[in-house]
């Protein structure tokens, strides 16, 4: 759902041939490189999405693939919606499925959340992507 409630589209999580991956397919949002993360609370209230929580980082890592320690679980790579502001995409995780599965699927679910900026990869905790613009809970693919 975008800030004002509306519905953008639909998220899966899918654990196929020994990988993880976050199936989406969204409209309406403004064309451009935007952050993805995973947030540790199935919950998307608009307008703010505070809801959802932090990233989901059960290690404990420093955000970001540049930083020094590495990028944590709920760190994705940036998503670039094109003029027609859709965009259907599959993200694979690294690391062991069953343990993401097992992180994201605890007592109080996972959220995925668009950014209204890019990701710089490095800066904690969020890679200075701006304000949280959409937002769904993550479900298992039926």
């Amino acid at each position: 759902m975008d800030r004002d409630g509306a519905e953008l589209g639909t998220v899966h999580f899918i654990q196929d041939k020994g990988a993880a991956i976050i199936d989406f397919s969204i409209a309406g949002l403004r064309s451009g490189e935007h952050a993805i993360h995973l947030h540790t609370t199935g919950l998307c209230e608009a307008p703010e999405f505070v809801s959802a929580g932090g990233h989901l980082n059960p290690s404990g890592a420093t955000h970001g693939s540049l930083s020094e320690g590495g990028k944590h679980l709920g760190d994705l790579p940036n998503i670039e919606i094109p003029g027609t502001g859709s965009l259907a995409q599959q993200i694979v995780i690294d690391g062991d499925p069953a343990s993401i599965q097992s992180a994201i699927f605890d007592e109080d679910g996972t959220s995925v959340v668009i950014h209204a900026d890019r990701d710089d990869y490095m800066t904690d905790p969020a890679g200075n992507a701006g304000p949280r613009i959409a937002c769904a809970v993550l479900n298992p693919a039926s």
